[in-house]
């Protein structure tokens, strides 16, 4: 079993820029794929980006393309998600979660392990 602990959110003006990490604990990160989710008030959770166990392969949802980048140090157990250009739309709690399978995959249900989140609020 691996814990998750998020960290790095924040209040920015939009246009600004946030780096979130993921670290964990209990077990090495490296045996598995990694992704970012949001939830704002009122919706539900979604796909933000995702990346393989060695950082090969990443995915990206559509809104946020170009603007965001996943990566991953698997010497330091830890996972990033660097947020440019931010939006108001992206005000969301974030949180990280592990997934024991290979290909990086975009659904809630099939992530085993999920962190507290940290709240990104964008201001206009």
């Amino acid at each position: 079993q691996v814990q998750l602990v998020e960290s790095g959110g924040g209040l920015v003006q939009a246009g600004g820029s946030l780096r979130l990490s993921c670290a964990a604990s209990g077990r090495t990160l490296s045996v598995y794929t990694m992704g970012w989710f949001r939830q704002a008030p009122g919706k539900e959770r979604e796909f933000v980006a995702g990346i393989s166990r060695s950082g090969v392969s990443t995915r990206y949802a559509d809104s946020v393309k170009g603007r965001f980048t996943i990566s991953r140090d698997n010497a330091k157990n830890t996972v990033y998600l660097q947020m440019n250009s931010l939006k108001p739309e992206d005000t969301a709690v974030y949180s990280c979660a592990a997934d024991r399978n290979i290909v990086v995959v975009t659904t809630t249900h099939q992530y085993d392990y999920w962190g507290q989140g940290t709240q990104v609020t964008v201001s206009s």
